[in-house]
């Protein structure tokens, strides 16, 4: 039977990266384990902050040594920004809780706009602060706006010495409680449009910053904070005009991608706690297990689990070899926000109907992995407007491909400047694609494969013959179903690919692409359920439902391997 390519901390060791990348995801692993399982659900349930995580990740310099460019690292061979173990990390991470992980996303979101900056002076704060153990927060939304950057109410007035007098309030801030570093997005008072754009950076230590409030429920931070009258000077500015604009938008390509990260790690827990409980549980005479739907519910899961493992990875690989010449990593990131997010809500709620009752104990980490599942694609954006994003994309990449240079795995230790340096937030039509159907070609065999392959072929030909017209391209409800269609195929795309680099197991992947023909099949009939779906769309939509090609022996070789997850993993008292 093939090994599971899923994250088992009894074996874990990441033989691909160098030693010392290596050494530290294994400490990491190693504490989590030694802290064991009651304190982890007990500091949960208490809602405790993690101090004690971020003493051990300031003791090991482990966020200096994976968030720290190398530029900025002086001379220490093992800093860089390296996407892969930066990825390693963050699955981790959620692994254990979303609590440990969010410290490390906010983290990375604070560093942005920092890295991206030409301001010595801050870069070289923002490394010592790393070096002395500290995190850092990305003060962008506000309560009124959220996320949107065109409205900011944190205003910036000039002190006619060169810097700033800021006040305003930001809202849904991580790590505003702790922070030695925040970088806060606002505009200045006397200065219309974009040109007035400012990014700064500020110390939540600061007497003129003042906490609010923890405006969750939760062991996280997730602060409001209002700055009053407070002094940015002339080495706070990060940013100013358009190219703070930019420097909001590029850090979120760069740090938003972890949210598929964590929902893989929060998964893997759950499934292992999840498949122990039904394989080990006698109900009505027969092990839960036992029972037909269980078995397909848990093969769903463990199917659709192993697919964001593999969409998720290969897409670490264009970021890496991303440049000014390919930004395919512009569509990969909100699939890696939406699509894999979004799986892992599916996930959960698999095992969940498997386990009904236990999921609801306080002594699981499933009661957690249930709730904080739910947050990582509403958090970073919504799905909604990560799918609007992804429709963007859609026309170039179906109709339009060009040649690309193969794109490696790229597990090396490498140095991922270009993230830092990506330019103007702009010019999404412009980005080519290498042609989607190599993919499908080269796997035409497996049988699930060759009948998605023709729900694919048959979105191109519904875009051609009976296009969205123009009342259709402004009703984003009906944008949205078209471009859930559009997604399953990019994300089949990737899951062709990495399934290719990595030898996977061909019954698993032939199952998976069962799981993406009934997906399909259901987003067509939304489709055709749509208002503003034509009668030439809604009979495209109908006659596009497939059923999977079924094939019993391959199902149970599969359920042979979510079988043998029972006990693999089961964390430390």
């Amino acid at each position: 039977m093939a090994d599971s390519p899923l994250l088992n901390p009894r074996t874990y060791d990441p033989t691909q990266l160098d030693d010392e990348s290596r050494r530290l995801l294994r400490a990491t692993v190693d504490w989590f384990e030694s802290r064991g399982k009651r304190e982890l659900v007990d500091s949960y349930n208490h809602q405790r902050w993690y101090a004690d995580f971020l003493d051990f990740a300031a003791k090991e310099r482990l966020f200096a040594t994976f968030l720290t460019p190398a530029a900025d690292g002086a001379g220490d061979p093992a800093k860089r920004w390296d996407t892969a173990r930066n990825a390693a990390l963050s699955e981790i991470l959620g692994f254990y809780g979303l609590g440990y992980w969010y410290t490390w996303q906010v983290t990375v979101l604070g560093l942005g706009p920092v890295w991206q900056s030409d301001n010595a002076a801050a870069r070289a704060r923002a490394a010592a602060l790393l070096d002395e153990g500290h995190v850092m927060a990305f003060g962008l939304s506000e309560r009124p706006h959220g996320a949107d950057i065109y409205s900011t109410d944190m205003l910036l007035t000039p002190d006619d010495e060169g810097g700033f007098r800021a006040t305003g309030g930001k809202y849904y801030i991580g790590n505003g409680n702790v922070a030695g570093l925040v970088s806060v997005f606002g505009r200045r008072a006397d200065v219309e449009g974009p040109d007035g754009y400012v990014f700064f950076a500020a110390d939540s230590r600061h007497p003129a910053y003042r906490l609010v409030r923890n405006v969750v429920n939760a062991q996280m931070y997730v602060s409001e904070f209002r700055l009053a009258d407070y002094p940015v000077r002339a080495q706070d500015v990060l940013h100013t005009g358009r190219a703070a604009f930019d420097a909001a938008l590029n850090t979120v390509n760069v740090g938003k991608f972890n949210l598929c990260t964590a929902s893989i790690g929060i998964c893997e827990h759950a499934m292992y706690e999840a498949v122990t409980h039904a394989h080990n549980r006698v109900l009505y005479g027969r092990r839960v297990t036992d029972f037909p739907h269980v078995r397909r519910e848990l093969t769903d899961a463990y199917a659709r689990l192993v697919a964001m493992k593999l969409f998720s990875d290969r897409a670490v690989d264009y970021f890496r070899s991303a440049g000014p010449d390919d930004r395919r990593y512009l569509l990969f990131n909100p699939m890696t926000k939406m699509k894999v997010t979004t799986e892992g809500e599916k996930v959960v709620d698999l095992l969940w109907d498997v386990i009904a009752a236990k999921g609801f104990e306080a002594d699981t980490y499933f009661d957690k992995a249930a709730r904080d599942i739910r947050g990582l694609p509403k958090l970073e954006g919504t799905v909604h407007v990560n799918l609007a994003l992804i429709v963007k994309f859609m026309a170039n990449y179906l109709f339009h491909p060009v040649e690309h240079p193969p794109v490696p795995t790229r597990q090396d230790p490498a140095d991922d400047e270009f993230l830092f340096r990506q330019g103007p937030a702009r010019g999404l039509g412009a980005i080519r694609f290498h042609d989607w159907r190599a993919a499908y070609d080269a796997h035409a065999q497996v049988p699930n494969v060759a009948r998605f392959r023709e729900q694919a072929d048959g979105l191109t030909a519904l875009l051609v013959a009976h296009p969205p017209t123009e009342e259709q391209q402004r009703d984003l409800d009906f944008l949205l179903a078209l471009g859930q269609l559009f997604a399953l195929v990019v994300y089949g795309q990737l899951i062709l690919e990495q399934a290719e680099l990595t030898g996977l197991d061909g019954d698993l992947l032939d199952e998976i692409f069962d799981v993406l023909v009934r997906d399909f099949s259901a987003h067509a009939t939304e489709l055709h359920g749509k208002a503003a779906t034509t009668d030439a769309q809604a009979a495209w939509a109908l006659a596009h439902v497939r059923r999977p090609t079924v094939d019993p022996e391959r199902t149970a070789r599969v359920w042979s391997q979510v079988e043998a997850l029972s006990g693999t993993y089961q964390m430390n008292g």
